[in-house]
């Protein structure tokens, strides 16, 4: 049993037991993420886990980082604490993804201004979640009770991703070409991403979030921009298992075209028919609501494409089944042409 406690540090807010409790509520989460690799009990001073090179002649290690952002903000209002895990999880596996590794383990950091054990064991119930669907294994992580620096009902929450992948597999732009075509992969939503400007648009904090919404097909504000980031790990591994494919975004922050450039080479762009992109109802909303520039929709949020992966024109119909199989509404959304524009949206 642990005796360990201090008076005079509960004093000065930070309850080490809360600490001792969160652990043990959370373990039966944790349990449900092990994969191969074994893995220390979450308490240690470091998480291990053993490396299965079976298969790879020379693996390459690659890593990610990343958080929530202000989207938690919608977590604290709408007191729904179980799903920005998934989201923290899928910022760093859905990176680590587009170099075409299997994500293998995660961390996360939950800072807080007060421990509430329910609370903490709430958000990592999401991360596990996460950690599972994307097959990673979480291996520990780090809780700070920091009073005073963070109001007592707050935390901030980031994660830390590792994959492995064989150099000869690593996804990268040396073969693309014009001809070459973009799929898109649908997003369920905004993601964790401008959520500042999402937050300004409806003055959340003063807006009924729980009320439904017809623009929304019925659901409420609060639920759909809670709504989890898509984890793309699954699909994706399937397709590269069968396909060449020439390169992958992510599509965060700075939207189009900040993302999609990221794996398109000097000398070439994609061209996109807006009328192809098929906009989620929650992006005509933020639109509408906040009088913003269509420009700047396609510069900011994914607009209901979470990834984009090019491949050969004499792949696209045996990827999209792949992907389809897999659970993916894709669709083929831009042309790959000679191009000093990186991305242009007619």
């Amino acid at each position: 049993m642990n005796k360990s406690r201090s008076d005079s540090y509960a004093a000065a807010g930070v309850d080490i037991t809360a600490g001792y409790k969160a652990v043990e509520l959370m373990k039966k989460h944790i349990a449900r993420t092990v994969v191969g690799g074994k893995a220390t009990d979450i308490g240690g001073f470091g998480g291990l886990f053993e490396l299965d090179l079976a298969g790879y002649t020379h693996p390459v290690l690659v890593s990610g980082t990343d958080g929530v952002g202000t989207k938690l903000k919608m977590a604290f209002l709408m007191d729904k604490h179980n799903t920005v895990g998934i989201d923290c999880v899928a910022m760093c596996v859905n990176d680590v993804i587009c170099c075409g590794a299997k994500p293998l383990f995660f961390l996360d950091y939950i800072a807080c201004g007060k421990n509430f054990p329910e609370k903490i064991a709430s958000i990592v119930e999401g991360v596990c979640e996460g950690c599972v669907q994307s097959g990673a294994q979480l291996i520990g992580g780090e809780t700070a009770e920091m009073p005073g620096f963070y109001p007592i009902d707050e935390y901030d929450l980031a994660g830390f991703a590792v994959g492995i992948v064989d150099k000869s597999k690593v996804v990268d732009n040396k073969t693309m070409k014009a001809g070459d075509v973009m799929i898109a992969l649908p997003s369920s939503g905004v993601h964790s991403n401008g959520f500042s400007l999402v937050r300004k648009v409806f003055d959340v904090e003063k807006c009924d979030l729980k009320a439904p919404r017809a623009e929304l097909d019925g659901k409420s504000l609060g639920e759909t921009l809670l709504t989890p980031t898509k984890i793309y790990v699954k699909s994706v591994l399937a397709l590269l298992d069968k396909v060449a494919v020439k390169g992958i975004s992510h599509i965060t922050g700075g939207g189009f075209y900040e993302n999609m450039p990221r794996s398109i080479p000097d000398g070439l762009g994609v061209v996109i028919n807006k009328s192809d992109v098929k906009v989620l109802p929650i992006f005509k909303l933020i639109q509408s609501e906040g009088n913003i520039d269509e420009r700047d929709m396609f510069n900011t949020f994914n607009m209901g494409v979470g990834m984009s992966i090019v491949v050969d024109q004499a792949d696209v119909e045996t990827a999209l089944q792949i992907l389809r199989d897999n659970g993916e509404d894709a669709y083929v959304v831009g042309k790959i042409v000679e191009s000093q524009d990186k991305v242009t949206i007619n």
